[in-house]
């Protein structure tokens, strides 16, 4: 029989500290920002959503497109290529750095979790991890994409899937957990990307 999980009570485990403060004053003016200056904005402004995102550190290209319903956690931590999208409704969780290629397109309702807690530690730490979503990849309508992983180049993700491992280049997966289902071959770049602006 396996030993029965400790309680963290009997340790007298140490009070988990938040984090600094200077983190926390940085969210905060970013929360302010983001309900009354980028999240109001209508869908064309993607350039005024992009001078918003890099006041606050992230990383834009000139020609990404952050709609403005999309959920940004730390903008700092936001990497995001030529003719990238994040749609509306798209939760990005980037406690530690997500990046999107160029072409990579998240669509409306998605999840990039770039976080989780190291669930058999008592104390329950929190465990962040980098997330890439490659050139020309595709992260379909309500998936989600666990800390960690790479969708690679010219890959997609299905709706609702559940990825939690590495996506090879050029591989459709579904369900889950998320399983192979095809090869798009070949992938030849833009002209075989599947998702495009949502509308």
């Amino acid at each position: 029989m396996p030993e029965p999980f400790p309680n963290p009570q009997a340790l007298k485990l140490p009070y988990r500290s938040s984090p600094p403060l200077a983190n926390r004053m940085l969210r905060a003016a970013w929360g302010i920002a983001y309900a009354l200056l980028y999240r109001p904005t209508p869908k064309l402004l993607h350039g005024w959503r992009r001078f918003l995102l890099r006041a606050f550190g992230a990383s834009v290209a000139g020609t990404a497109h952050p709609y403005p319903k999309c959920r940004i956690f730390a903008p700092w931590n936001l990497v995001m290529g030529e003719y990238s999208c994040l749609a509306d409704y798209v939760d990005c969780y980037c406690v530690a750095p997500i990046r999107l290629g160029a072409h990579a397109t998240v669509s409306q309702y998605a999840h990039l979790c770039a976080a989780t807690h190291d669930y058999e530690n008592p104390e329950f730490p929190p465990v962040a991890q980098p997330i890439v979503v490659a050139d020309y990849a595709w992260v379909a309508t309500g998936a989600f994409v666990g800390p960690g992983v790479t969708v690679g180049e010219g890959s997609v993700v299905g709706a609702r899937a559940v990825v939690t491992r590495d996506v090879s280049p050029g591989l459709v997966v579904a369900g889950n957990p998320a399983r192979a289902i095809k090869r798009r071959l070949p992938f030849a770049g833009p002209e075989c990307n599947p998702a495009g602006d949502p509308k």
